[in-house]
């Protein structure tokens, strides 16, 4: 059998396509090289400061690496905004149990798990610019989270009752989401000592009596 004829055109287009692959190939090593490194730098700061800023890092989850770089290092504030992360696993709260703040905002995230609830020292919670459709139930679990940031996400429904009967919390930004009017305007009542931060509602048709 003849090997199949190329003419130079045809193996110049495959030496160049060849070659532009290789060239992205190379591209995306180094930059995941760069992420590696800039992550590691990062937990190395971290073990000085207690404060470990994992922001802008192109994640989609928390390597295992950082877990077993920070055993030793007793965090006070996790920074994990600006990723691509759409869950945190049930470990974070294990490994991370002492920490105050928590940023995972603008992320891809639509639920927390419930051992977040074991974050005994946690004071501020920021979930804005995710993806979350509800406010996850675990939020007002957490026995000390006085702040919680849940803006600019989907969500259609809130546990009012749940969100009164939270053990600390004083403050929710729910500003820039879809809140049914019935919610919203329960969210309105006085709650005691929570403030609970709304987007101005547009006023339906039927509900203007003047039209």
């Amino acid at each position: 059998m003849k090997p199949p004829a190329y003419s130079n055109e045809g193996v110049q287009q495959i030496s160049q396509e060849e070659g532009e692959r290789n060239v992205a190939t190379a591209i995306c090593v180094q930059l995941a090289g760069r992420a590696i490194i800039r992550v590691v730098s990062r937990c190395e700061e971290a073990q000085d400061n207690c404060n470990l800023d994992l922001s802008e890092c192109q994640l989609m989850q928390v390597p295992d690496a950082v877990y077993h770089l920070m055993r030793h290092t007793e965090l006070k504030s996790c920074d994990l905004s600006g990723n691509v992360i759409t869950k945190i696993p049930p470990k974070f709260a294990v490994k991370f149990s002492l920490i105050t703040e928590l940023n995972l905002s603008h992320n891809q995230m639509s639920k927390l798990p419930e051992e977040l609830a074991e974050l005994q020292e946690l004071e501020r919670l920021d979930i804005s610019h995710n993806s979350f459709i509800a406010l996850p139930p675990v939020t007002c679990r957490i026995p000390q989270l006085k702040r919680l940031l849940a803006n600019n996400n989907s969500i259609i429904d809130v546990d009012v009752e749940r969100l009164q009967r939270a053990p600390a919390l004083e403050y929710v930004d729910l500003r820039e989401n879809t809140i049914p009017p019935r919610i919203h305007d329960l969210l309105l009542v006085n709650l005691g000592k929570l403030k609970v931060e709304l987007t101005p509602r547009q006023v339906e048709d039927w509900e203007d009596l003047n039209v």
